[in-house]
This record gives C-alpha cells, sequence and structure tokens, in this order.
C-alpha cells in the first residue's frame, strides 16, 4: 500500500466536540469535494488533538469512493528524507513525477520543513503542479501559517490562500465522551461518573487521555475489576500526584484563554492587541508562579519568546496584582480553575 494511510483512522471512529467540529466539518467538505473547495486545506494545533487523524479519514474515504486514486500521507520529516534521497541518487526527476501525480497529497507537521531551503523548493513546486491539476493538498502543522518560523514567504502565502482551520484542545464534555467511546472499544464499558473524574484531572489533550486510558484498562484486566472511580485513582495515582505536583504550563494557557475568551493559539502568536498581549502577560506571570520552568523555558512555549519579555511580564503583572484587586481576583479564579 503506497498510501501509507491507517485505515482505522476514519471520521467514524473520530470523537467531535467543539474544539473540533469545525476541523471535522471541513475534513468532511474536503473528503466528499477534494481539489474543489478547500485547496489547499491547513490544519494547526497542538499535540495530540487529532491532526493526523483527520487527514487520514480523508485519505480513507477518498480510498473508498475511487479505490485507484493516488493518495500519500507522509510525515514532513520523511518527505524531507525523500528530497535527501532524490539529492543523493540524483533522481529528482523520479521524485518529481511521483509528487507532481498524486491526486491526493497529506502532509503531516509541515514546521518540520523550516529551515530546510532545498526541500521548500520541491515542495512548493510539487504544490504548484497539484493545484493546477486539481489534486488536494492537505497540510498539517502546530502553528498558524503566519507564523511559522523559517518558512519561506511564498509558501506561506500559499498555504494561507485556502482554508486555515484550527484544532483547539478538547472540552470536559468531549474528554468524557473520547473516554467513553474508548473503553467501549477496548470492551470494557466506562460510566460517565469515571470519565468525568479522569477527564477533569487530565486536561491537555487526547494522546494524555489515552495513556491514562490504557493504564485503568491494564489494571483492570489485570486485578479482574470493574472500572469504579476508586479504581481509576488507584491505575492513575502517578500520574494524577504528578497532575497535583506539576500544573503545566500548557494547562495555565488553556485555562487563561479560555478565561479572557481567546484562542489558546493566541498565546503562541505574535499579536499584539492589548485583549490578547495581556492575558498573555498574566499567563506568563501564573507559569512562573504556578510551575517548575525557567524564564527561558517559559519564554520557548509561548512561541520562542526571549526570557527578558517573560521577565517583563513577570514583574509588572506581580506589580500590579498588588494595588489591582480586579487582577488579583482574576487570577485567583484561573488558579482554582487549574488546581480544581
Amino acid at each position: 500500500d503506497h498510501s501509507k494511510l491507517n485505515p482505522n483512522l476514519t471520521f467514524e471512529t473520530f470523537v467531535t466536540g467543539k474544539a473540533n467540529q469545525l476541523a471535522r466539518a471541513a475534513s468532511i467538505q474536503v473528503a466528499h469535494n477534494p481539489g474543489t473547495s478547500y485547496n489547499p486545506m491547513f490544519l494547526y494545533g497542538g499535540v495530540g488533538l487529532g491532526k493526523t487523524h483527520l487527514i487520514h479519514a480523508i485519505g480513507n474515504h477518498l480510498l473508498k469512493e475511487k479505490p485507484g486514486a493516488r493518495i500519500r500521507y507522509i510525515h514532513a520529516e520523511q518527505y524531507v528524507s525523500d528530497v535527501v534521497r532524490a539529492y543523493q541518487q540524483k533522481a529528482f526527476d523520479r521524485f518529481k513525477r511521483y509528487y507532481h501525480s498524486l491526486d491526493l497529497l497529506l502532509i503531516d507537521d509541515i514546521q518540520f520543513f523550516s529551515g530546510k531551503s532545498r526541500t521548500q523548493e520541491e515542495f512548493f513546486y510539487a504544490f504548484e503542479a497539484l493545484l493546477s491539476n486539481k489534486a488536494q493538498v492537505i497540510i498539517t502543522s502546530d502553528t498558524y501559517p503566519k507564523e511559522m518560523a523559517g518558512i519561506d514567504d511564498r509558501l506561506i502565502s500559499r498555504f494561507d490562500s485556502g482554508l486555515t482551520v484550527a484544532i483547539e484542545p478538547p472540552e470536559l464534555e468531549m474528554r468524557v465522551a473520547i473516554l467513553m467511546k474508548k473503553a467501549l472499544s477496548e470492551g470494557i464499558p466506562m460510566s460517565e461518573d469515571v470519565a468525568f473524574f479522569v477527564a477533569k484531572h487530565l486536561r491537555s489533550n487526547v494522546r494524555e487521555l489515552e495513556g491514562a486510558l490504557r493504564k485503568i484498562l491494564a489494571f483492570v484486566r489485570f486485578h479482574g475489576k470493574e472500572v469504579t472511580i476508586d479504581v481509576a485513582r488507584t491505575a492513575l495515582k502517578d500520574l494524577l500526584s504528578i497532575q497535583n505536583r506539576q500544573i503545566s504550563v500548557e494547562n495555565i494557557q488553556k485555562a487563561v484563554a479560555d478565561f479572557y475568551s481567546i484562542k489558546v493559539a493566541d498565546m503562541y502568536s505574535k499579536k499584539r492587541p492589548a485583549n490578547i498581549a495581556r492575558p498573555r502577560q498574566i499567563a506568563m506571570f501564573m507559569a512562573k508562579e504556578l510551575t517548575q520552568k525557567s524564564l527561558p523555558e517559559i519564554g520557548e512555549l509561548f512561541g520562542g519568546r526571549d526570557h527578558t519579555t517573560v521577565l517583563h511580564a513577570v514583574r509588572k503583572i506581580g506589580e500590579e496584582r498588588t494595588h489591582d484587586g480586579q487582577l488579583n481576583h482574576e487570577i485567583h479564579v484561573i488558579e482554582q480553575t487549574l488546581k480544581s
């Protein structure tokens, strides 16, 4: 199978919620009308939120509808290796023939192209060829196109010319639904109250949830028990004690973004309007207060900002907090959310 698609990643096995419904709807639209409506489609969001699942689902749908379709799923790192190999073997003609003749190209984690100019050049030509052939191109990344560092402006403007959709971290109800659905598919049903217990403690992404579920299921199978809250608590005691001790910077970014009604992606973005810059500073301040991370590490997690930017935010918010009752209250509320 040249497509490299994972047959288990379909629309049917994808759990939908508010955080990903737009991305799912757009993906279904593209799967039904490839090469026409949204081309290219650019999906961005953090690790473990379902980008890879969705693009495989599009490929699998198309393969079912048109078994002869030329489809290729590839991780950006593998594409870079293909370019290097074509270089070494002086086989760029073959490389071009292959990539330019596809009906659907799904390319994952395009941020790996950063700084690799020959790869970007080859991809640009492939991209142009595919679009002029009405072939569909779908790209995923961990960041919004315009904020990608080390990527040629020509490519960024191409990425921007189609549809760009964000996938946000899943909200509580969606995390509950994911746990219940996955547990059922493993043949061990999980009640809603147990799923709520687990979902409340694990906030960051789907991969973390799946890891927790594997622990619970292994524990249940080994001890021959039913899945109860106590069993879940015991099975996850390492994870939960870490969670209680360590609030992650990602959790803080999500909680602050939720509180001030901005996107989590705005935390890493270069945007500077006050309604984004201020919550970002508050999140940096809280990251310094509530985690063990150093200023440079925090800066890195806020879109690669300099540690002096973080220091400025920490001092500014810390100072304001002493005489601004409203700000103090807001930070307190966010802290409670993080600790609940």
